[in-house]
């Protein structure tokens, strides 16, 4: 039997119970109990989420024995920081498992635990400028879905504890077995990808469906030239009104929230494909190489090349 706990802590967000199922099913699929899933908190009962339902959970203590546990995030890591008994058990107790992990923002408790330091890690994408501030020795991969280092598991988003929990399972009980789950949960065993390719389209916050279908359109085709004829005619407006919807709705014209979709795609490209640069220029719109090098300056301030010599 291998013990799955929750920490959880007022105003949790109700999506890391979620990665709770995903032990459930693969107890299902290997047709035994391998998993025991339970929830906790810092003095059991019931704890109220961000959405105001309220959750039983047993209480925190140094008897307690568990071999995963899981911390759930909440929606304001900064303002609502662990409780020092919460951080206490991390550090005593909960080192002892065979693994912790920080869902979302559960990432900013293990590191006021000082479980991170010196640690890859990821979180959710806007949150992520904020814990390297506040843990500089964090080495953060803010476009990774999951990270594992040692014993230290983090995710980005909430679903993306999802997915970390299915890697915990594939782990634990093989390829196939986390395949069968995947599968029966409707969900992608591996998600392609990292979280920048929806951190963007988020950023710039489209709140008509004209303009998320034509930010969509952009961004399926952005090897073609992409004007805003083009755009205007995919969600059917004139280019003057597709034109004022970008202005009102982003703060943008369309060439530049264009632009900020070649550059996270192009960064994208740089930090997990072995392309070269002047492909991956092509493959995400710029003109060449020394286009995509200027944009990227302006965008990021480095080259794109200081990327790749990073990883």
């Amino acid at each position: 039997m291998h013990r799955i706990g929750l920490i959880i802590a007022d105003h949790f967000q109700m999506l890391a119970l979620s990665t709770l199922t995903v032990f459930e099913f693969a107890n299902l699929v290997a047709d035994r109990p391998f998993y025991q899933p339970e929830v906790y908190s810092e003095h059991g009962g019931t704890v109220r989420s961000s959405s105001g339902i309220g959750v039983d959970s047993a209480k925190l203590s140094e008897e307690t024995q568990v071999d995963t546990w899981l911390v759930a995030g909440v929606l304001s890591p900064q303002e609502e920081p662990a409780s020092p008994g919460v951080v206490n058990f991390l550090q005593t107790t909960a080192s002892q498992a065979r693994r912790i992990a920080g869902i979302c923002t559960g990432a900013f408790v293990l590191a006021q635990a000082g479980l991170l330091e010196q640690k890859r890690a990821t979180t959710h994408w806007a949150h992520s400028h904020s814990l390297v501030s506040q843990h500089p020795t964090i080495r953060l991969e803010d476009d990774r879905i999951f990270i594992i280092d040692d014993t230290i598991w983090t995710s980005a988003g909430m679903t993306a504890g999802l997915d970390m929990a299915l890697g915990m399972v594939e782990k634990d009980l093989g390829a196939d077995v986390a395949r069968t789950v995947a599968h029966r949960l409707v969900m992608n065993q591996r998600r392609s990808g990292g979280q920048t390719q929806h951190s963007e389209m988020l950023a710039l916050s489209p709140r008509s469906d004209r303009l998320q279908t034509a930010l969509e359109y952009a961004r399926n085709n952005l090897r073609k030239t992409l004007t805003v004829e083009m755009l205007a005619d995919a969600v059917h407006v004139s280019p003057r009104q597709l034109s004022r919807l970008f202005r009102q709705e982003t703060g943008k014209s369309p060439a530049k929230a264009i632009e900020r979709l070649r550059l996270e795609a192009a960064r994208v490209m740089i930090e997990q494909s072995r392309l070269s640069l002047d492909a991956i220029a092509r493959e995400s719109g710029f003109r060449d190489r020394r286009h995509m090098r200027e944009v990227f300056i302006r965008g990021y301030g480095i080259p794109p090349q200081s990327l790749r010599a990073g990883r």
